[in-house]
């Protein structure tokens, strides 16, 4: 069955709403037999016009339930509209058989398919993503009262309802009262004020070909001072300051002690002395 069949001629939600509304009180509430009669037919012989009627004459339930997440300020025809793809999912996958009655059935699908909208849509970044994280989402909306943060008895009853830890519902609680940042700067900002907004300090100046250029002269230096640091030692310092910190198989104080037939604090000495004097020649590098 498509889900693209219009409620009600071309009318819809967002064009009027309380039209909307009104027209879908006006069309009667199937009896039992007339549901069920209707959901055989669609059931077995994927009748078209049954599943019309099956939805539309469950177009006022959805008004319903859209109206109790009028506190998330989404749009209510949003709202709406998303409830009716659920029901029409619903009135598809409905079967006779079951003996429930498809209001029954199709409230579950309506309120996913709102949910799904909710949390897409009430912030930039998305506040939910598991199913545990959802549930306490709308549970938590529910069951905050007021504005002023929850206490701890507060916390800890929300918890054990919910089957969470209390860390759990407060870090929630903290989503719930964020609130979503512009990424540019507000018109009304001047030079004269704070950079907070993301724009000033999430620039990302890796490929600037200025920083790239600054970067590779930098490490060109750098590498040059090296070299001319360690033509200034005597070869013997230089072989041990190339093996124990340039090569790519660095050697021990002992592997090089036995080069040299010196004990191994004699290397370790050797090596601290010339690492000092590159030290100082770098500085004085540096300097100049």
């Amino acid at each position: 069955m498509s889900t693209s069949l219009q409620p009600i001629g071309q009318l819809s939600p967002g064009h009027d709403l309380n039209g909307y509304i009104q027209a879908v009180n006006s069309i009667a509430v199937l009896t039992v037999e007339e549901e069920r009669e209707l959901a055989f037919r669609l059931h077995e012989h994927s009748d078209l016009e049954a599943a019309r009627r099956l939805v539309m004459s469950h177009l006022r339930f959805v008004v319903h339930i859209a109206r109790s997440y009028s506190g998330y300020g989404l749009p209510q025809a949003d709202l709406i509209q998303e409830g009716n793809v659920g029901l029409m999912k619903a009135v598809k996958r409905f079967d006779p058989n079951q003996g429930v009655r498809l209001v029954s059935f199709a409230v579950h699908w309506i309120k996913a398919e709102i949910h799904e909208f909710v949390l897409r849509n009430w912030r930039i970044v998305k506040i939910a993503t598991t199913k545990a994280q959802r549930k306490l989402f709308f549970n938590l909306r529910s069951a905050k009262k007021r504005l002023a943060w929850l206490n701890n008895d507060e916390v800890d009853a929300i918890a054990k309802d919910l089957d969470v830890k209390p860390e759990v519902v407060r870090e929630m609680e903290g989503r719930l009262s964020a609130f979503d940042a512009g990424f540019d700067a507000s018109p009304a900002d001047d030079e004269e004020q704070p950079y907070q907004a993301p724009v000033h300090y999430l620039e990302d100046s890796r490929y600037d070909p200025a920083v790239q250029l600054e970067d590779s002269d930098w490490e060109e230096d750098s590498t040059r001072r090296l070299q001319d640091a360690l033509a200034g030692l005597d070869e013997r310092s230089r072989h041990i300051l190339q093996s124990r910190w340039l090569a790519e198989n660095k050697a021990t104080l002992h592997e090089l002690a036995d080069v040299y037939g010196v004990s191994a604090e004699r290397i370790r000495q050797l090596e601290k002395n010339a690492m000092k004097k590159i030290r100082q020649q770098l500085g004085e590098a540096m300097v100049a």
